[in-house]
């Protein structure tokens, strides 16, 4: 059970962490610095990083299509698994006493 709450926590922050990057892309701080911040503090963190950085001077927004979407996607549901996993450890400790 510890295994899986730790799979689904590492594959929802990489998700999370590259649909950060995606959004920073846009922006100077651009995919590569925006992941690697996520990567390293938490997906919050480097939202407010990306979010903070200006944007690029572009006449067109570049278009991920359904990558983004996909990506999100995934992120939301390995962190969903990894709530529900983690809950389930503390009801079963809970049960434990």
């Amino acid at each position: 059970m510890a295994f899986l709450v730790i799979l689904f926590g590492l594959l929802g922050g990489c998700f999370l962490s590259a649909l950060v990057g995606m959004i920073g892309a846009s922006r100077r701080i651009g995919f590569g610095w925006s992941f690697l911040i996520s990567l390293l503090f938490t997906p919050f963190v480097g939202l407010l990083c990306v979010l903070l950085s200006e944007q690029l001077p572009s006449s067109e927004p570049r278009r991920w299509g359904c990558i983004g979407t996909f990506v999100a996607i995934l992120g939301l549901l390995f962190l969903v698994g990894f709530l529900i996993l983690l809950g389930a450890g503390g009801l079963a400790a809970l049960a434990a006493l």
